[in-house]
């Protein structure tokens, strides 16, 4: 077995909690609501908490699909919550978040894999938060994923008018030339904004980390992709 890459020193944080952490946590709690944040093992929940921001999980917290980098339990999911969309509208309010984000396990034991909940959470938020702007987020790199639907998916949130933003995650091998080439490919299906993290392995079961990508390779990628035309990176 390969020795697992250590984590260098730019990568560990001092995990603390302050008054907004513990508002943000009770809301949470309160409305009975996920967040990739607890049900991902973020390192940075407790900053992230800090500021007021979460990233809702709509549609329970068991995930129909088992992708080696999630932390996320697989498994049969509950039915869904039919109040879970008031909620997440209801938390977002207490929170005063100018921009939320949200997204969702798989549910692909659902008719409809959880479309219309996704609509009904979008429009409980734009009723009681008009002024909130909504992004969802949903990762490239899945084990049941394919990668041209994934673009073709781009393509129409962005040919409908709206704003389309992907996130991808190094440090699973990848070479800096096929993350310049997935940027051309997402640029080409009209993606704006881009963001790019550093994989951690939840546990050992989980696929390991080939490499930490260094602060400098992240601001050479920032750069590269403001000049190939993301309006954001």
């Amino acid at each position: 077995m390969a020795d697992r890459v250590r984590k260098p020193e730019w990568l560990k944080i001092n995990i603390g909690a302050n008054e907004r952490y513990t508002e943000t946590k009770r809301i949470v709690d309160s409305h009975c609501l996920h967040t990739i944040c607890s049900s991902g093992r973020c390192p940075n929940m407790g900053e992230c908490w800090g500021k007021g921001t979460a990233t809702f999980m709509i549609g329970g917290d068991i995930c129909t699909r088992s992708c080696k980098f999630c932390n996320t339990q697989t498994g049969r999911p509950y039915p869904l919550d039919v109040n879970e969309p008031v909620h997440v509208a209801e938390s977002i309010a207490l929170m005063k978040l100018d921009h939320a984000v949200i997204t969702s396990v798989d549910r692909d034991d659902l008719p409809d894999l959880g479309a219309e909940h996704w609509a009904r959470t979008i429009r409980e938020i734009k009723r009681l938060n008009p002024q909130t702007t909504i992004r969802r987020i949903s990762p490239l790199v899945r084990s049941a994923a394919n990668y041209d639907t994934s673009l073709q998916v781009i393509s129409h949130i962005s040919k409908n008018g709206v704003k389309s933003k992907s996130g991808i995650m190094v440090g699973l091998g990848e070479t800096p030339e096929e993350v310049e080439t997935l940027m051309d490919d997402l640029l080409a299906a009209g993606c704006q904004i881009l963001t790019i993290g550093q994989y951690l392995q939840p546990s050992h079961r989980h696929y390991p980390v080939a490499e930490y990508v260094t602060p400098q390779q992240f601001a050479k990628y920032k750069i590269i992709g403001l000049k190939k035309g993301f309006n954001i990176v």
